[in-house]
């Protein structure tokens, strides 16, 4: 059976199945299975599923959007400005310490929901009352993270390409400060951070490529042999693959990957450790 994506409003994504057999192509719009009623997406992927797969998806695809169904949505869309100015104005009322990012009208107006962002839990039991009052309609308020923001407006990143998580992202994985520190990347906020303020979700692009490159590579900091002298390792450059290291005198010098492997060069001592140091004293610890 036909596993159906559908995109809705600002990137919100989710999947149906094609139980009816529709004719159905990428690109095209068509009316779904919602909550309590009936919502209206573009569809951007189409594959077979079986067993397992079809068992976790319970809406499906109800029919093609018509003309009138896409003068209906347009409606909606224009009514969501008012309902976000109604509902910031509900939040000042109960000085409620939430950021209002974004609201959704369902197609059949059966639901609106407001998507906001918080630092804390909010009771905003008596918020949804007041709305349901004004709208006269099922009232959902969603708290989303800073990075869900991003992705629901939409951007550009220092890159100067869109944002990854409004282009191919699908789910957010952990993204630790550990990843820039193993990729020698300058660990000021404003470089490894991304529009949403947290660290940059491409810091996990390249990881696995950096970790094999310092497979077999000492730490910066440590003392080496090479060629008959004692070097000490500053730095690695992952883009020219080559290690830069200085001696004793203060000299340095850089050696290509391959020949520092080739050289098998011996570990002397490492930063931190009490071993020997350039000039064969001990050295202490930091």
């Amino acid at each position: 059976m036909e596993i159906v994506e559908i995109k809705f409003k600002s990137l919100r994504k989710e999947l149906f199945l094609n139980t009816r057999e529709l004719y159905l192509k990428v690109g095209n719009y068509c009316i779904v299975d919602a909550d309590r009623g009936e919502d209206m997406g573009i569809i951007i992927d189409i594959s077979l599923g079986s067993g397992e797969e079809l068992e976790d998806i319970e809406k499906e695809v109800l029919r093609h959007a018509t003309d009138v169904d896409q003068e209906k949505i347009k409606e909606a869309r224009q009514r969501e400005d008012e309902a976000l100015e109604i509902c910031q104005q509900k939040v000042d009322e109960h000085k409620l310490p939430m950021k209002l990012v974004d609201v959704e009208c369902q197609f059949d107006g059966n639901k609106i929901t407001f998507y906001f962002t918080s630092d804390k839990r909010i009771d905003f039991r008596e918020l949804v009352r007041d709305l349901a009052a004004v709208f006269k309609t099922r009232i959902d308020l969603r708290q989303i993270g800073v990075r869900d923001e991003a992705r629901r407006f939409d951007g550009v990143g220092m890159c100067g390409r869109r944002l990854c998580c409004s282009t191919f992202i699908k789910d957010f994985k952990p993204v630790t400060l550990k990843m820039a520190k193993e990729q020698n990347l300058p660990l000021t906020p404003a470089k490894i951070s991304g529009v949403c303020g947290r660290l940059m979700c491409c810091l996990a692009f390249e990881l696995e490529e950096y970790k094999d490159f310092m497979k077999g590579i000492p730490k910066s900091g440590s003392n080496i042999w090479h060629q008959g002298r004692q070097y000490r390792v500053e730095k690695t450059n992952i883009f020219k693959r080559t290690v830069i290291m200085s001696d004793m005198e203060g000299g340095t010098v850089e050696v290509p990957e391959q020949v520092f492997i080739d050289e098998a060069a011996k570990v002397v001592s490492a930063r931190g450790k009490d071993k020997k140091g350039f000039d064969g004293t001990d050295v202490k610890k930091e």
